[in-house]
């Protein structure tokens, strides 16, 4: 096999890989013996017709698109191996020679990874952070808590009020007409909730137990079924049910309920002891975000469309694999949402790019810094890859070839990088 490399404008190269013609009558050699037992020529018993025959009938191509399918794989991962340019990019195949006797040559062009002009990055101003833990931030936490442990109290002598939870009927007509889709029974409905269309809910408030009350709402200009967007309808309701939370009164014995502490002094402390620690985590998270975004910003590079495009399909596709592990199926979500795969790469666009900028210029600026990572580090990155796939460390090791070391070498470098330019941001 032979490789030869013609670089295109905007980041973007054509390879043009050479298979000898002997390989080529192998994969040929190989499509006839695959497809020969669905072969069907009068004179000759199924799956016994010469090769030799069938070309004569069909001509010499009938082989060619199996061969082609057969050599183009392992032909394009040597020619990633004896590259020496950066690829980010699926390839768009082309062949453009197959014929029995010659060498078989296709094209594969590719996105390059483009280069990186670094601007600011040290000392790049960011805005402060907020560290600080109020009164209000623990009293949230622990009103949150309350509401956990709240009880749900049938209420039967008065009307609707906000936040209670509800079980109603209810059925909608435009112009006198009910509609599909407009009608419930013994439906749960906490009002305030916003879960049905702005300015029901609130109408609620005041309805008694058993008495049908009517609601009037207007269905938004963009609402997902078409037909109704911007109509006026009526919903005749009825209340069947009203509960009320009532929630646990704020003392030690709560505090005692729900912590290890007998006293709800000490329960606060706790509380704000674990907001403070939870704060100053994520203020040096958004610190890190912030600093690398201004790097990126101040930086210039050009993004060719296919590594821009193979990044957003990638993203998709991790999403379609943390749904699957939730329980769903990507063909159910999209029946669900009304979206296609088609919608979900353009809607995932923007941090495509944002995502591709971060990379490129952090391994610019490990570059610059000489910022490498180092076997100790490695082998840290092992240890926590065994623990999270529950494997020996050992066993881990045996999966990692050079081209998997070299890229997680690259991503260790990559944080590195991150938490330097963090560090020698400036808030104010």
């Amino acid at each position: 096999m032979s490789l030869q490399v013609e670089k295109l404008e905007k980041n973007m190269a054509k390879l043009t890989v050479e298979v000898s013609a002997e390989d080529l009558e192998k994969a040929i050699e190989k499509a006839y013996q695959k497809q020969k037992k669905q072969i069907s020529i009068p004179g000759f018993r199924k799956g016994k017709v010469p090769r030799q025959m069938v070309e004569k009938m069909y001509g010499r191509e009938v082989f060619y698109e199996d061969a082609a399918n057969e050599l183009i794989p392992d032909a394009y991962d040597k020619a990633l191996e004896d590259c020496e340019e950066d690829i980010v990019s699926s390839p768009r195949i082309e062949v453009t020679q197959i014929e029995a006797g010659k060498p078989f040559i296709f094209t594969a062009t590719v996105a390059l990874k483009p280069e990186v002009t670094l601007g600011e990055y040290k000392g790049v101003k960011i805005g402060k952070i907020d560290r600080e833990v109020t009164e209000e931030d623990v009293m949230a936490q622990i009103n949150a808590e309350r509401d956990n442990n709240a009880r749900n109290i049938t209420v039967e002598d008065r009307s609707v009020k906000d936040g209670d939870m509800t079980v109603i009927d209810f059925e909608g007509f435009v112009d006198g007409v009910a509609f599909e889709g407009g009608k419930g029974e013994n439906y749960p409905l906490t009002i305030g909730s916003g879960a049905f269309i702005p300015g029901f809910e609130e109408q609620l408030v005041g309805a008694e137990i058993g008495k049908e009350v009517e609601v009037k709402v207007t269905f938004p200009e963009d609402y997902q079924a078409e037909e109704l967007q911007g109509k006026e309808a009526v919903f005749k309701c009825t209340v069947h049910e009203i509960k009320e939370k009532e929630v646990p009164e704020l003392d030690d014995e709560f505090a005692s309920e729900v912590s290890e502490f007998e006293t709800l002094a000490e329960y606060k402390e706790d509380v704000r002891k674990n907001l403070e620690e939870k704060k100053a985590k994520d203020a040096e998270t958004t610190r890190e975000n912030k600093a690398v975004q201004a790097a990126v910003e101040a930086s210039e590079m050009e993004i060719p469309e296919p590594m821009l495009e193979t990044q957003q399909r990638q993203m998709v596709d991790e999403f379609a694999q943390r749904i699957t592990m939730q329980g769903m199926s990507m063909e159910q979500y999209m029946q669900f949402t009304g979206a296609t795969y088609e919608k979900l790469v353009e809607q995932v666009k923007p941090q495509a790019e944002e995502r591709i900028k971060s990379r490129l210029v952090l391994e610019a600026i490990a570059r610059a810094e000489k910022i490498e990572a180092t076997e100790e580090d490695y082998e840290d990155e092992l240890k926590t890859m065994a623990d999270v796939y529950q494997m020996e460390v050992d066993k881990v090791k045996e999966l990692m070839g050079e081209r998997e070391k070299k890229n997680i070498l690259l991503d260790l470098a990559v944080r590195k990088a991150a938490e330097f330019v963090a560090q020698n941001a400036v808030e104010e």
